[in-house]
Parts: structure tokens; C-alpha cells; sequence
């Protein structure tokens, strides 16, 4: 389960953040770290605060985009301190565990974590399925990057030692969606409903959104997308026919 699961660190400003995620990492027995246009890395700061765990700095995946770290993953679970206007379908560290136990048996999955200052921006959220909060002091809730890491690698080991029947479909059945077989189903999708007249400027952004959760919750596999990419064409050549 555990190497079904990558840790995604985006535009993190300080390298020692680094090494200390991966220590943390080590800590539980993971080893999928990716790091998306990390400020300075390779870096001996982030080496030094590796203490040891310089194995998994070594196989840490630079990416340029978000899209680009997660786009073999089917279940992508992004983690922040703020409140959102939107709301997301939210888990806590131990929720997010004891479903990975299950999920991640048979997909791949990835936490993110945002930058130190400002955590993940709104359109990097509707990447993900769901919001993961750590319940913490209300009067002082911030968190540095190698402790929230720690807590959530903590809950997975955790729950990686329990058995759990795989509950997502049935053997043989079509393999969860990607995400970037979403991200592509969600570009035809906006087309799609430009093209018959839905959507407004005005308001395109938050209905795309409120699409995008709606999908999410309902974990489409390939074929699914394909039937509703059929459905989307099919509606977009009637209307230009007429």
C-alpha cells in the first residue's frame, strides 16, 4: 500500500524542508517523494537535514507542474490549514490512512502539500478529491511542512499494518480513471458545454468546479470516461448540425 503513495511538495522555498520531509518519509517507510519546481534542489541543506534519508532525496522526482507529479495517480488528496469558500469533502490524517489502506492497494495516490507560506492555490485543489486537515490548536494551527508530513506518513504505517478487503470494483473490471485522463474529460467537458451554450463567462470557473467535485466523488474508471467523452461528442456534433 505504502509504495502505491507519493508525498508531492510544490514550489517549496527552503531546501532543509525537503530533507526534513524525506527523514520523516523514512521514519514510515515511504519512499515516494516528488517535488514540483522546487526553489533550490539538489541542495546540501536539504542533504544535512535528511539525516540519512538521503536515499529517498536521491529518488525524489523534480517535476515542473502539478499536473506533471500527478498524472499516474487516480486518487489525489491535497492537504491544507485554510478554509476554502467552496467547500471540499474533507478527511482528517486518520480518515485519509484508513482509506488509502484500501484504495491505494490496487491505484496509485498522492498526497500534496503546498508552500511554506501560503499552502496550495484553488486551482491546484480542484486537482483533488478531497481536503485533508490535521485537527490541531485553533489559536496557533500552523504547522512547519516536516510536521505535517510526519503526521500524515505516521497515520499510513499505521494503517498499512492492518488487513483490509479491496472495496473499489470487482476483479476485472476497468482500472480507476488518472488524473490526467480527468484533466483531459474535464477540458472536453468545458468545450462541450461552451459549444451547446451552458456555460457563462461570469460564472464558468465556479461551475467547473462544482463539476469537478461532482465527478470526483463518483471515481469514474477508463471506461466511464470514454462513455461520457462519447456522450460529450455526440452533443457537440448534434449541435453544430443544426
Amino acid at each position: 500500500m505504502l509504495s502505491n503513495i507519493k508525498i508531492v511538495l510544490v514550489e517549496t522555498s527552503h531546501p532543509g524542508n525537503i530533507g526534513a520531509v524525506a527523514r520523516a518519509m523514512k521514519n514510515m517507510k515511504m519512499t515516494n517523494l516528488s517535488l514540483v519546481a522546487p526553489k533550490i534542489f539538489p541542495s546540501a541543506d536539504a542533504t544535512s537535514r535528511a539525516s540519512g534519508a538521503d536515499d529517498i532525496l536521491a529518488r525524489a522526482t523534480v517535476c515542473q507542474s502539478l499536473e506533471e507529479a500527478i498524472a499516474d495517480c487516480q486518487l489525489v488528496i491535497g492537504a491544507s490549514a485554510r478554509c476554502r469558500t467552496i467547500s471540499w469533502p474533507e478527511l482528517t490524517p486518520r480518515q485519509c490512512a484508513e482509506k488509502l489502506a484500501v484504495e491505494a492497494q490496487a491505484a496509485k495516490a498522492a498526497i500534496i502539500f503546498g508552500r511554506e507560506n501560503s499552502g496550495l492555490k484553488n486551482h491546484e485543489l480542484d486537482q483533488c478529491r478531497y481536503l485533508l486537515r490535521i485537527p490541531c490548536n485553533s489559536e496557533y494551527s500552523s504547522l512547519n511542512l516536516a510536521a505535517a508530513v510526519q503526521v500524515i506518513c505516521y497515520e499510513l504505517f499505521v494503517a498499512s499494518g492492518q488487513s483490509h478487503e479491496i472495496m473499489i470494483g470487482d476483479k476485472g473490471e476497468d482500472p480507476l480513471a488518472t488524473t490526467a485522463q480527468m484533466e483531459m474529460f474535464y477540458d472536453h467537458l468545458y468545450e462541450a458545454l461552451t459549444d451547446i451554450g451552458f456555460m457563462h463567462p461570469d460564472k464558468s470557473k465556479s461551475i467547473m468546479r462544482r463539476l469537478r467535485r461532482l465527478f470526483n466523488r463518483a471515481q469514474l474508471d477508463t471506461k466511464e470516461v470514454d462513455i461520457l467523452r462519447g456522450i460529450l461528442r455526440m452533443s457537440q456534433g448534434h449541435k453544430r448540425n443544426q
